[in-house]
């Protein structure tokens, strides 16, 4: 089955990125630390691919397939974003595409502060 996938669109200032999960040219990695940090590499490509930067994030919803992951996404998410961090909504889900244990979307604004 083939999903009617957009992983960008743009309107106006804003640039709206689907959820990514950790699924690099090798598949999903094994553990949970490896899902997130593709998943935002993920994100990074799209970021550039449409000429926009992680600062500019401006809402995330990271979608976790075990509560327990928490603590260690935190760690991760709060590396990879800097003050000021995007608002963000995180909650637990029943199941995510090819078993990913992780989902992170993202919300763009490209326009002047």
């Amino acid at each position: 089955m083939t999903a009617p996938y957009v992983p960008a669109r743009r309107a106006g200032d804003w640039l709206v990125l689907s959820g990514q999960i950790g699924l690099g040219p090798d598949g999903l990695a094994d553990d949970f630390a490896g899902q997130l940090r593709q998943a935002l590499a993920n994100l990074d490509e799209l970021l550039a691919a449409n000429g926009a930067r992680s600062d500019q994030v401006t809402k995330t919803t990271v979608f976790l397939a075990d509560m327990d992951d928490y603590a260690e996404m935190n760690e991760i998410y709060t590396g990879y974003f800097t003050e000021p961090r995007p608002a963000r909504t995180c909650v637990a889900v029943a199941g995510l595409p090819l078993g990913a244990r992780v989902e992170v979307e993202a919300w763009v604004f490209t326009g002047a502060d």
